[in-house]
């Protein structure tokens, strides 16, 4: 019996493949959510967080490999399981490559998927415990709240953040001293399906000064950098 109600996310498209899988899944314990397309897919992960995502490879508008290749250009962490009818090694090695966790071909032992899945969000918890210092980040005298979506500014003012503005905050803050492209920005905040202008980068590039910046018209620590990208300096 799971101590916790762990989520899970079911991108599958063959009908009667996925009502199987959901039903056995929830009588395991765990809370499904279906979805058929590799679009809708990505949608739904920028709203709700899931412990496990089990995707399918040959999915209608975008295939399994490209959702998981943009879950891992977000720098989500969530560990992915992925079902194809594909078995050869070229196949479970661009899988692997492109950010899977595991890969499991079909037709496939249903035990064997449970145990898969348990496996995977045990790692995944584990990992997540050593790791929560990071969820807060300071610099200067501003302190960030990833998972709380808020920060405190140098002026002691708490300021809620939107989901955006964390994930943008945090590839900045990971690439820190280097400089982030436009483009990789673009890919890994906003993904496949929604593509900004480059001005609504620079929109929350002026939000960060105000909210951070001693002096937003002198920032010290969000630059733009002329037709290439941003970079946060931090020592």
């Amino acid at each position: 019996m799971l101590k916790k109600k762990y989520s899970i996310l079911l991108v599958e498209d063959e009908e009667n493949l996925q009502e199987a899988l959901k039903l056995n899944l929830e009588l395991e314990g765990y809370d499904v959510t279906s979805i058929f397309d590799g679009a809708s897919a990505l949608n739904i992960l920028q709203k709700e967080y899931f412990d496990l995502i089990i995707l399918d490879v040959m999915l209608p508008e975008l295939d399994g490999i490209a959702v998981c290749e943009s879950v891992r250009l977000q720098k989500l962490s969530i560990p992915i399981l992925i079902l194809s009818a594909k078995n050869s090694s070229a196949d479970r090695i661009l899988g692997l490559k492109k950010g899977a966790d595991d890969y499991l071909t079909k037709p496939f032992n249903l035990e064997e998927l449970l145990l898969r899945v348990e496996k995977l969000i045990s790692k995944n918890e584990q990992l997540s415990a050593k790791n929560n210092l990071v969820d807060i980040f300071e610099f200067g005298n501003n302190q960030i709240d990833f998972n709380g979506l808020e920060c405190i500014n140098n002026k002691g003012i708490k300021i809620t953040l939107t989901k955006k503005e964390v994930m943008l905050l945090k590839l900045l803050i990971e690439n820190k001293n280097e400089v982030v492209t436009r483009e990789k920005i673009l890919q890994a905040v906003w993904g496949y399906n929604v593509f900004p202008t480059t001005r609504t980068i620079d929109n929350f590039i002026l939000n960060f000064r105000k909210y951070f910046e001693e002096d937003s018209k002198s920032p010290i620590y969000f630059h733009s950098v002329r037709s290439v990208g941003y970079k946060f300096t931090c020592p």
